[in-house]
């Protein structure tokens, strides 16, 4: 799928999988919170404390990957019986760096919070203000645009093969 369509897929999901790698070399990823900035979606934002695995992670190997999925539904194939699935995923590549600008900081804390929690704006000022000094802010800038895929079904059980949107 085209690479606008990856970025929806990251925008709508609940949380993104980054995938670090440890200073020994071992895997390690989780859920995270992250908000977009700008319209191209090349850049990312989560929060964090301010030690910890995932710092430490960047700091030996910055190169980071990113797993979105925004739809998942068991089903059992329309035309063939089969069990499967549907869904949207999306995949990125990019580079995690802790947020050293208060400036910065400040704006990316405001992106995760008018994402998840938007109807509780009017506490985000205070909040900072309370937090700000132990949070720790990592900035992921994408470098490639990111990668998405599907399988998804039509009304007459036909699975929508690339480039069929409905």
């Amino acid at each position: 799928m085209p690479a606008e369509w990856a970025l929806e897929v990251m925008r709508k999901a609940p949380y993104i999988t980054v995938s670090f790698t440890r200073e020994d070399g071992t895997a390690y990823g989780l859920p995270l919170s992250l908000a977009s900035a700008g319209e191209d979606g090349r850049v990312w934002y989560f929060h964090c404390a301010r030690e910890g695995e995932k710092l430490g992670a960047i700091a030996a190997h910055p190169e980071v990957c990113l797993s979105a999925v925004s739809k998942c539904s068991p089903t059992v194939g329309p035309k063939d019986g089969s069990f499967t699935l549907q869904y949207h995923s999306a995949v990125a590549f990019g580079r995690a760096e802790t947020v050293k600008d208060e400036a910065e900081k400040i704006h990316a804390l405001r992106l995760i919070c008018e994402r998840f929690l938007p109807r509780h704006m009017d506490a985000f000022d205070e909040s900072v203000r309370r937090s700000l000094y132990r949070t720790a802010v990592v900035r992921i800038t994408l470098t490639a645009p990111p990668t998405g895929k599907r399988k998804q079904y039509d009304r007459e059980g036909e699975e929508m093969k690339y480039g069929r949107m409905e």
